[in-house]
C-alpha cells in the first residue's frame, strides 16, 4: 500500500470548523514526538527516504518512508511497526544518527476514506495534512482526486510540498 498525502499551511481553527460542518469525526488528539535518523551507509536526503521513531505517550512506532513517486500529491511506500523499549538506543547502536526531533500537537479526523490531521508543529507552524491510501482497489490518481476535492471544500490554498523533516532542516541546519 502507498501513502498519498498533501500538506497545507492553514488556520487550524477555521479548518476544524469546516471539517465539523462537513461531518468529519474527531478520532483523537495527542502530542507526538518524531525522531528522524540518518542511515550509517547511505544518505537519506539523496535517496529521498526517511526512518522515523514516533512516540505518543507510551506508544512507539517505527516507520520507513520510501522515495516519493512522481504525482501531484506526495505518494510513497510507508512501512510502520509498533515497538517497545528504547528503539532509539537500538538504532544508535547500529550506527544510525539522530538528525531531527519534531514535536507536534495533532488532531486526527476521519472523513470518508480520508484522514485529516490538524498539526501545530513546534517551530514550524500550523498545517493540515490530508491522507489517503492507494492500493489495488484505489489508484494513486483516485486518492489524489479525493484529497484535492476535500482541500478545495476546506478552502486550503497554501500547499506545502516539503516534509516536516525538510522544513525543520531548512530552518535548523545543524539538526539535533
Amino acid at each position: 500500500m502507498l501513502e498519498v498525502e498533501q500538506k497545507y499551511r492553514a488556520d487550524l481553527g477555521k479548518v476544524r470548523e469546516e471539517l465539523l460542518k462537513l461531518g468529519a469525526s474527531l478520532v483523537e488528539a495527542k502530542e507526538e514526538v518524531d525522531v528522524y535518523f540518518q542511515h550509517p551507509c547511505r544518505d537519506f536526503a539523496e535517496t529521498d527516504e526517511a526512518l522515523r521513531v514516533r512516540r505518543s505517550g507510551s506508544d512507539v512506532e517505527v516507520s520507513y518512508k520510501g522515495p516519493r513517486m512522481r504525482s501531484n500529491a506526495k505518494a510513497r511506500l510507508e512501512l510502520t511497526a509498533s515497538a517497545e523499549g528504547d528503539v532509539e538506543a537500538v538504532l544508535e547502536a547500529l550506527g544510525f544518527k539522530k538528525v531531527a526531533v519534531i514535536k507536534k500537537r495533532r488532531e486526527y479526523y476521519s472523513y470518508g476514506p480520508l484522514t485529516v490531521s490538524l498539526d501545530d508543529v513546534e517551530g514550524l507552524g500550523q498545517f493540515v495534512e490530508i491522507e489517503a491510501v492507494a492500493s489495488s482497489e484505489r489508484s494513486v490518481g483516485e486518492a489524489e482526486a479525493e484529497i484535492s476535492a476535500l482541500a478545495e471544500r476546506l478552502g486550503l490554498r497554501e500547499r506545502v510540498d516539503a516534509t516536516y523533516l525538510e522544513l525543520y532542516l531548512s530552518i535548523f541546519k545543524g539538526g539535533v
